[in-house]
């Protein structure tokens, strides 16, 4: 059962996608016609899907939920638009600002629907951490610089594309993690053992012990080799294979003693997929 706040990230999103993107519709004249009622269809099934009867929120949440959905769409509107624009093969950063976008609206719309009783304004990803921040800042003002200083770099289609299909594979091997493991996937490690969590060993992860780790470590460094950024995506590499593989670690310590015996048979016969990271079985070899 979808929560309802899912509605109404997903109508945020699209009403602020649209606001921009329906300017490209061929004559310009035919799109200032259109826009205004996208709009106002838009702001419709918002308003519709954010009463109270639809929504038992507080009105703080759903605007949280609202305003950070429908900047995200402008976000992803705004990539889509300069796309258009300038073509799909000229400038890497509008694919960036779509990818961008696309994953912290997924994380929140896909933690609302698998599992809305821990969904809340954080699920968005938005205020990860401090370091999270400062490394989205460094991509930007290194693609900038070197766009500046060495423009022909970052129009290298082949670099470009490849970036975006690593982007691609991250991100669906990390939503496909959250589909497979349903209520049992959390964005916090847990420490707690809840009567409904149970061991996931199907599907997805039948191939990873933690696909959606995977997922975001391929999703991180092909945004930057996306962005030909050659500095950010050797330090992404490595910021993110050190925090997930310590991240890693604790996370197994806990479910071995959720979990006992079976999480450790399921360790040895599962890899993590994360390069060079056996996790907690090199301890237990």
């Amino acid at each position: 059962m979808f929560d309802k706040l899912s509605h109404v990230s997903a109508v945020g999103f699209f009403g602020g996608t649209t606001i921009l993107g329906c300017l490209n519709i061929p004559h310009l004249s035919f799109s200032y016609i259109v826009l205004p009622f996208f709009v106002i269809f838009s702001c419709l099934l918002l308003r519709f899907f954010s009463r109270d009867e639809c929504v038992p929120h507080t009105r703080e949440r759903r605007y949280g939920v609202v305003v950070r959905a429908w900047g995200l769409g402008v976000c992803f509107g705004l990539g889509v638009m300069l796309l258009i624009m300038y073509g799909f093969s000229s400038c890497a950063f509008p694919y960036y600002m779509c990818v961008l976008s696309f994953f912290h609206f997924s994380e929140y719309f896909m933690t609302a629907v698998y599992n809305p009783k821990t969904v809340t304004l954080e699920s968005y990803m938005l205020s990860h951490s401090t370091a999270y921040h400062i490394a989205w800042l460094a991509s930007v003002l290194e693609f900038a610089v070197e766009l500046y200083l060495f423009p022909g770099m970052k129009n290298i289609t082949v670099l470009v594309f490849t970036g975006l299909a690593i982007t691609m594979a991250g991100e669906l091997i990390r939503k496909l993690a959250m589909i497979t493991a349903k209520s049992n996937f959390n964005h916090h490690v847990q420490y707690y053992k809840k009567d409904d969590h149970v061991l996931v060993t199907g599907g997805v992860y039948s191939w990873s012990r933690h696909p959606s780790y995977v997922g975001w470590f391929w999703w991180s460094v092909g945004t930057q080799i996306l962005l030909a950024n050659p500095v950010c995506a050797v330090g992404y590499a490595c910021a993110s294979w050190k925090f997930l593989h310590e991240r890693i670690k604790d996370e197994e310590r806990t479910l071995i003693q959720f979990f006992g015996l079976p999480y450790i048979r399921y360790m040895r016969q599962v890899p993590t997929r994360l390069p060079f990271s056996r996790g907690l079985e090199s301890e237990l070899a």
